[in-house]
């Protein structure tokens, strides 16, 4: 019989992000949740609910629509914040590029990932948020596990992994000067299998895409990407039906796609039990050096 003063795992790991996102709204006069549709902002917003509850979220969501999204991810997207009764800014690439703040890339391996960072620094600027809650978790990426759960950003947005603050005992710093930010990521310290087993246990609704279905895509440097519109295919690419599904959500253009016949969260949790590649092994963006993730995040990325 479980002793009820012993925490689960998982139970440890929610109290401790529900802890985090609570101190935000403490020392935060303007936080905001970043959202993209993905598993991780899907169940960070679930973790801001139980904060909350029975309040509503006492900040919006934010989602940097880089114009070039996979449409289950927006349908989900909008029916959450209705369900939610939340308030939603989104922060438009396609406006950033059609004002001029950034030049879209051209040729067969553009994407729009990288103009993301503008948007969001524009719209943090706009809106005068002070706080910016992410679902980035140490697991992910060596840049990322490099973060602190409170992660300031100088007064360009921009982050210093050789100058942050130390955390000791889950006490947080949050002082910052005018014109100055924090990025702050309450799961952290989840792993993948972490996200999945909880979104399980709560049985938390995703979207469509995370589980296996039928879709035309292409093979590009090894990497199954999806067709859509606005994808180019080199000379020796082409277009063939696969059974697939997402296991991280981003841009069209740089997420690749899994080879996959999980149909339901049992099943992925088994596939990502066997599975040797990172999630992120399929990110076309991250291949391109071998800091990329860093120096994006020093410039302002999530």
């Amino acid at each position: 019989m479980k002793n009820k003063f012993t925490l689960t795992h998982l139970e440890e790991l929610e109290y401790e992000s529900i802890y985090v996102i609570r101190e935000v709204a403490a020392q935060f006069e303007r936080p905001v949740l970043l959202f993209s549709g993905g598993k991780d902002s899907i169940v960070m917003t679930h973790l801001a609910v139980k904060a909350f509850w029975p309040g509503k979220l006492p900040f919006p969501l934010l989602h940097i629509d880089t114009g070039h999204n996979f449409e289950e991810t927006i349908v989900y997207r909008d029916n959450l914040v209705k369900k939610l009764g939340a308030q939603l800014i989104v922060g438009s690439v396609q406006e950033s590029i059609d004002t001029g703040r950034v030049i879209e890339e051209k040729g067969a391996t553009a994407s729009r990932n990288i103009l993301q960072t503008t948007t969001l620094l524009d719209t943090i600027e706009k809106y005068k948020f002070d706080a910016a809650m992410g679902g980035g978790r140490r697991d992910e990426e060596k840049a990322r596990a490099k973060e602190r759960f409170f992660s300031h950003r100088d007064e360009f947005g921009q982050w210093d992994p050789k100058n942050q603050r130390p955390e000791l005992w889950n006490i947080f710093n949050g002082r910052k000067n005018q014109g100055e930010h924090f990025r702050v990521f309450p799961i952290s310290n989840w792993t993948e299998m972490d996200v999945w087993q909880y979104i399980m246990k709560e049985e938390i609704e995703l979207p469509e895409i995370y589980f296996t279905h039928q879709r035309e895509v292409f093979n590009r440097d090894g990497v199954w990407l999806a067709k859509a519109p606005f994808m180019t295919l080199k000379d020796n690419e082409h277009y063939e039906t696969k059974t697939v599904r997402c296991r991280t959500i981003g841009d069209i253009s740089c997420t690749g796609l899994t080879l996959s016949a999980a149909n339901n969260i049992e099943e992925i949790i088994d596939e990502i039990a066997a599975t040797r590649v990172t999630e992120r092994g399929g990110r076309a963006d991250d291949m391109r050096s071998e800091a990329a993730m860093e120096d994006r995040k020093k410039e302002g990325y999530f």
